[in-house]
């Protein structure tokens, strides 16, 4: 049976009606590895590779929802709740009402694409489905999604669905946080020419960057990365042994008593702890609601995000 991989089953409903929901993304956070219900709300998926993480599912019009702990021969049943938009405006058609949209839009995708150079030919392909709360006395904005955002980002040569949970950007402040989860779903690099073409720029967005301080910290290797970790308050120079510990299940984890500077060359990134264990994984998965990143790295926003099968050329 493990040669054929592990797989799993489920079954997707409304939490309400109790009705299958047909068409829901069943997935792994980041990843390829992805599947949808059929018309009974029905999936099978492998799950061999990330066996240990949750899966999440997500269907239009519903909010996500994950499966903790994934059992071969038990059929996971999983009740989404529908999601209810409050939002002031539905329809844009006032002179008025198009320049507020196109100013909301054009801070959207400031904070949510980012500013970097990949930005610049990342593209959301519905922006139609979009939508704003328009009030000209709410300091916050706030996006909403109607559906999956399509996303096609031709820098590192990737087309992937971004399933939106939470978009809020505070002006006063110039604070943001958003919440969602990515299904990747094409692989622009098809052909020898096209691989080099995209591969230095992923390369690029992998270096330094969280996906590659957690592999590197997995590995043991962050001071030959490049990478240097001290205390933010202490200054204490710290390694592998003063972070990362083991539950006992085996899983790792990175702990400590202050707050974290990650210098990386000249760049300067910081991490607060909002959990007391943030868990990680070799390819460098870890809970993103497990900390605050200030500094360089969150900077890098949706056109920087590479899949986490992704593996830095030799």
């Amino acid at each position: 049976m493990k040669g054929f991989g592990q797989l799993i089953q489920g079954k997707v409903l409304d939490q309400e009606t109790r009705e299958p929901i047909d068409f829901a993304s069943v997935y792994f956070d980041g990843t390829f590895v992805g599947t949808t219900t059929d018309s009974l709300g029905n999936f099978e998926i492998d799950i061999t590779k990330y066996s240990s993480r949750s899966l999440t599912v997500s269907a239009v019009g519903f909010y996500s929802e994950s499966i903790a702990t994934l059992t071969s021969g038990e059929i996971h049943r999983v009740e989404l709740i529908p999601r209810i938009f409050s939002i002031e405006e539905v329809s844009v058609s006032t002179q008025s009402l198009v320049r507020k949209r196109r100013a909301c839009m054009r801070l959207f995708k400031r904070e949510f694409i980012g500013l970097t150079s990949n930005a610049r030919r990342c593209y959301i392909l519905n922006e139609q489905d979009i939508s704003f709360n328009y009030g000209s006395d709410q300091d916050t904005l706030r996006a909403y999604a109607s559906k999956p955002l399509r996303i096609q980002n031709l820098s590192l040569g990737y087309v992937f669905t971004y399933h939106l949970d939470c978009f809020e950007y505070a002006r006063k402040t110039h604070t943001m946080r958003y919440n969602g989860s990515i299904v990747f779903n094409r692989d622009l690099a098809a052909d020898e020419a096209s691989l080099k073409r995209y591969s230095r720029r992923r390369a690029y967005a992998y270096t330094g960057s969280s996906k590659h301080f957690f592999r590197a910290l997995w590995t043991k290797t962050l001071q030959s990365e490049g990478f240097a970790v001290s205390g933010f308050i202490s200054e204490k120079r710290l390694m592998y042994k003063h972070l990362v510990f083991e539950d006992l299940q085996g899983r790792k984890y990175i702990q400590y008593l202050e707050d974290l500077m990650i210098q990386y060359y000249p760049y300067q990134s910081y991490i607060n702890f909002l959990n007391e264990k943030v868990y990680f994984e070799k390819d460098g998965f870890f809970d993103p609601t497990a900390i605050l990143w200030t500094g360089t790295m969150s900077k890098q926003r949706i056109a920087d995000f590479l899949p986490y099968e992704y593996i830095i050329p030799e």
